[in-house]
């Protein structure tokens, strides 16, 4: 019996506690896409990574260039001109890789550096609008990609009111329509594959 008026005091105390919790929730990608800042640095994003993408091809198209010169004057090389060639071409690929592996650190970089002042901008917001809502706790929407909000009441969500403490009217997003991500874009380049020496 003892133990029963515990849990059910134990149970009464959490309800009461979680009654006077105030928990909501934001969607980081949502604010980023209605804030101004965000096409700006979707565009400076996109021809940074345009400009890297450029270079890489035409190191890419130097490359393939040797390589079928390469294949289609194999049998008729001469050893030390076959061996020279097969070096050039495995430290072409190696420059190559490397190239692409800066660029993506390049434009890795460039995102932290323009992302650094609208996060901070919308921490700022998220903690203004809270503390004058009166809010406990809030929640990012999703975390890395992937829902951390299961299920709350669309009251919960505090996004607009951020938007409004940052003076941004919030627009109607389009379904389907793709939104500028907090997330920074991989570069891609074509794949190269130098000869094996013997």
């Amino acid at each position: 019996m003892r133990t029963f008026v515990l849990l059910a005091a134990l149970s009464i105390c959490s309800f009461i506690s979680q009654a006077q919790t105030k928990i909501g929730f934001v969607d980081v990608d949502y604010i980023f896409s209605q804030m101004p800042e965000a096409k700006q640095i979707d565009a400076e994003l996109k021809a940074t990574e345009t400009q890297l993408k450029k270079e890489i091809e035409g190191k890419a198209a130097e490359f393939q260039k040797k390589y079928q010169d390469y294949s289609q004057n194999l049998n008729t090389m001469l050893d030390a001109v076959r061996a020279n060639t097969e070096r050039e071409l495995q430290q072409l690929q190696q420059n190559l890789q490397k190239l692409q592996e800066d660029a993506q650190n390049t434009i890795q970089n460039k995102h932290t550096q323009l992302m650094k002042p609208v996060y901070e901008k919308i921490e700022k917001a998220i903690s203004d609008t809270s503390k004058e809502n009166g809010y406990n706790m809030v929640v990012s929407q999703q975390l890395g990609g992937l829902d951390v909000v299961l299920y709350a009441d669309d009251n919960a969500d505090i996004s607009d009111l951020v938007l409004k403490k940052m003076g941004i009217t919030p627009k109607p997003v389009t379904p389907g329509a793709q939104q500028p991500s907090t997330a920074a874009p991989a570069t891609s380049a074509p794949a190269t594959t130098a000869p094996k020496t013997k």
